[in-house]
């Protein structure tokens, strides 16, 4: 029976790419769900053997070990060098998109606080 391994939630394309190769290098049989047509479904990585979990699970957390090393040696550098990413520089490349956003966060507060006052009231 079919067991998840990995959830691809928020994982960027190397990362999901290293974990295909990391198990296609292992011979572990799995096969992957997208999230569909709306993005509603689950994306993930699948054992189809669940006899292969314990392996591929101890693959797995090696390589996010290392990973999570590489990635944070990789920003202290970039941080070091003042060329690291920060909010503001989001904010920058997006400018319009972040006020969007900022204006329906401050719509649904507003409209909110409303709902409770005029309860209250």
């Amino acid at each position: 029976m079919a067991k998840i391994l990995f959830r691809l939630n928020g994982v960027s394309d190397d990362e999901a790419d290293d974990v295909r190769e990391l198990l296609t290098n292992n011979d572990i049989d799995f096969y992957e769900t997208s999230p569909g047509n709306w993005g509603v479904s689950m994306p993930a990585i699948w054992l189809r053997d669940a006899g292969q979990f314990k392996q591929a699970r101890a693959l797995l957390d090696e390589y996010q070990k290392e990973r999570g090393i590489r990635v944070r040696a990789e920003y202290d550098r970039l941080k070091k060098e003042g060329k690291h990413r920060t909010f503001f520089d989001a904010v920058k490349e997006h400018p319009v998109r972040f006020a969007v956003h900022l204006g329906l966060a401050l719509l649904v507060i507003y409209l909110s606080a409303k709902l409770v006052i005029d309860l209250g009231s």
